[in-house]
Order: structure tokens, then C-alpha cells, then sequence
């Protein structure tokens, strides 16, 4: 039986993450991001999810068909 493809995240930085811990600004950076209002698109894995899930006040997601 032939897998199906998990798809595609698009995220958006939308928040500044001064005052926020180490570890958030870290999960940001891992994210790919570099700047704020930027946008990456990243496959939906777990361990994406867990790493939006963390900073989901930070962040706008929502699904991407290319």
C-alpha cells in the first residue's frame, strides 16, 4: 500500500520574541527563521508540530499545496 505524502506547513513569524526564554528563540531559529514577517514552509512531521506547538503564540500556520 503506497504511503500518502504528510504535506506541507506555511509559517509565519508574526511576533517578536524579546522577553521570551533561550529555548523559544532557539525553537524560532530552528524553524528556519531569520527576520520577523517572514515565511518558510517546512514538511508536517511531528517533531514540526511540537517545535510550532511551542511557540504557537509567536507564529500564524496554516496548510500549503504547491
Amino acid at each position: 500500500m503506497a504511503k500518502k505524502p504528510s504535506g506541507t506547513l506555511k509559517i509565519k513569524w508574526v511576533v517578536s520574541f524579546i522577553a521570551c526564554p533561550q529555548d523559544m528563540r532557539e525553537t524560532i531559529r530552528g524553524l528556519g527563521f531569520r527576520r520577523m514577517q517572514q515565511v518558510v514552509v517546512r514538511e508536517d512531521t511531528p517533531s514540526i508540530r511540537g517545535m510550532i506547538h511551542k511557540v504557537r503564540h509567536l507564529v500564524t500556520v496554516e496548510e500549503y499545496n504547491a
